[in-house]
This record gives structure tokens, C-alpha cells and sequence, in this order.
């Protein structure tokens, strides 16, 4: 019985360590996504005119 508290505690031990070390890692910004947004300028994009002169196109030729 006395083995089963004891892994009890090392996981919860180890569950608090992980827990510590990810919220070190948001708050040092290791998340943060600074390739994105310089990559996005690249991608073409259709303007919400351009789709929305499409899909009526398409319910005109209904």
C-alpha cells in the first residue's frame, strides 16, 4: 500500500514539473509565431468582393 503513495506523489511531483515548465515557456514567449505573419504578405488572398461577386454569379446561373 505504502508503494502506491509513494508513486502517487512522484507523479503528481513530476505532473507539477511539467506544469511549472510550460508556463515558463508561454511567459518566455517560446510559443509566440514570428514567421507567420512575414510569410503571409506571400499567399494570395481573394478579396471578400471578389467571393462574394462569385457565389452570386454562380446563384445567377441557377
Amino acid at each position: 500500500m505504502s508503494v502506491i503513495v509513494v508513486l502517487i506523489g512522484a507523479s503528481l511531483l513530476v505532473a507539477t514539473g511539467f506544469l511549472i515548465a510550460y508556463l515558463w515557456a508561454v511567459k518566455s514567449g517560446q510559443y509566440d509565431d514570428k514567421y507567420t505573419p512575414s510569410v503571409r504578405i506571400l499567399f494570395d488572398e481573394e478579396k471578400k468582393s471578389e467571393v462574394r461577386n462569385k457565389k452570386s454569379e454562380n446563384m445567377n446561373r441557377k
